[in-house]
């Protein structure tokens, strides 16, 4: 959306990949530098240094990829990882001193409240409320605002579920605040979104699968089970519905696809380099093969059957260690049976200097009921575009690469 590019050219070909360097599996990098080519502001720069105008201001609240870009105002949520293992609520800006401003005027940026079990409506509220205090110290001429509330909760309960027309009163109300604040002040409002969330009712675990192929490795400590990506023939980085599957052997892609195909029928696609190219999303980051789940499916990461053995990050928030997306970090375990004081009790331990995991993520893959990956074309579950002066575009479905000349248009419209 932002480069007009497809992730064959871009290289984000998913909130984390393997990188074949290191051999480790990265997620949730942040730094702007991991996008290849121009991005919109660079585009709406160049055209204003030919045209002899003065260049736009560009701010950047929440969207990802989102340090070290080229944009003159940038917030994005940055913990502290302290070392006695404490995870401090804090976010990064540009300029730097807008940190503490924003902080000091909305209290610290709620972290536990924008991922983990606790997720709700205050972070879409502090970002609202810190994006439009950006509006009036910048005035930046093309704002780029992430409310995420509805994204977390609908894969929690699903769409259908009545419990999600409370979180959209929610998020309506939050909308409504920003619409009214930036119209009077003249600024059009655009929405739009990269997904939607469909329902779904069951997970697809295809390094179990590989596993019990022969192709995975594993490596035990102290009675656990940990994926070693790079000794293995492959695995596969599950990420909502798509997963990458990385084959250190060629020789191997058509023995994994075969194992594959065999024990996750809920595979909808499995696509190889040459299909990857054809559709301009393979990328040397990309995996071998590219598998798609079916409607209703999603990908799970675990690669351990029995859950005793599971890694010790498994049941904890913990989205960097993880060589997969987990969306159960957003439900606290059933089986905790007074969950406010064990966390209490867990929290007291760090801050005596002792080493305590927050053991609070299930394990049970049943308990997600929505997702996104793949493509909805024709369904309720299509993202979508909303906007005034869009008549440039072709009527009928906007592609995503469309919207980088949607928002050049807009930008130098007004």
């Amino acid at each position: 959306m932002l480069t007009g590019k497809r992730s064959g050219e871009h290289g984000i070909v998913g909130n984390g990949w393997f990188d074949r360097s290191l051999q480790e599996v990265h997620f949730w990098k942040q730094s702007n530098r991991l996008v290849h080519g121009p991005m919109v502001w660079d585009t709406l720069r160049e055209r204003a240094r030919a045209a002899g105008r003065n260049a736009p201001v560009i701010a950047n609240s929440f969207w990802w990829f989102n340090m070290y870009s080229g944009a003159d105002i940038s917030v994005t949520p940055r913990p502290q990882y302290r070392a006695d293992g404490r995870k401090v609520p804090d976010c990064w800006t540009q300029p730097p001193q807008l940190r503490d401003e924003l902080q000091q005027e909305f209290g610290p940026f709620p972290l536990f409240h924008f991922w983990g079990p606790m997720s709700d409506i205050r972070s879409t509220d502090w970002i609202a409320c810190a994006a439009m205090s950006v509006e009036k110290k910048f005035q930046p001429d093309l704002h780029l605002i992430y409310l995420p509330h509805l994204d977390y909760c609908l894969q929690k309960f699903g769409p259908e579920d009545p419990r999600i027309d409370q979180e959209i009163r929610e998020i309506d109300r939050v909308f409504e605040g920003i619409r009214k604040f930036y119209e009077q002040r003249g600024v059009q409002v655009v929405v739009l979104s990269e997904y939607g969330i469909a329902p779904v009712d069951h997970a697809l675990t295809p390094n179990r699968t590989l596993r019990d192929a022969g192709f995975i490795s594993i490596r035990n400590e102290g009675e656990r089970e940990y994926l070693d990506a790079g000794a293995s023939r492959a695995f596969a980085v599950c990420d909502h519905q798509v997963a990458h599957v990385y084959v250190n052997d060629a020789a191997d892609v058509a023995a994994v696809r075969a194992a594959l195909l065999a024990g996750e029928p809920g595979i909808e696609q499995l696509l190889d380099s040459a299909a990857q190219r054809a559709l301009g999303i393979q990328h040397e980051r990309s995996g071998d093969l590219l598998a798609v789940a079916a409607a209703g499916a999603w990908f799970a990461y675990p690669w351990w059957n029995d859950p005793r053995a599971a890694p010790d990050f498994a049941r904890t928030v913990d989205i960097h260690r993880k060589p997969g997306y987990d969306p159960l970090e957003l439900f606290m375990d059933p089986s905790i049976r007074a969950p406010t004081a064990y966390v209490a009790r867990q929290l007291l331990l760090r801050k005596l200097g002792m080493r305590a995991l927050l053991e609070t993520v299930p394990l049970d893959t049943s308990l997600i009921r929505g997702s996104h990956g793949r493509v909805e074309s024709g369904t309720p579950y299509a993202p979508v575009l909303i906007a005034d002066g869009l008549d440039m575009l072709d009527a009928g479905p906007v592609h995503a690469t469309q919207v980088h000349d949607a928002l050049v248009h807009l930008v130098e419209r007004a």
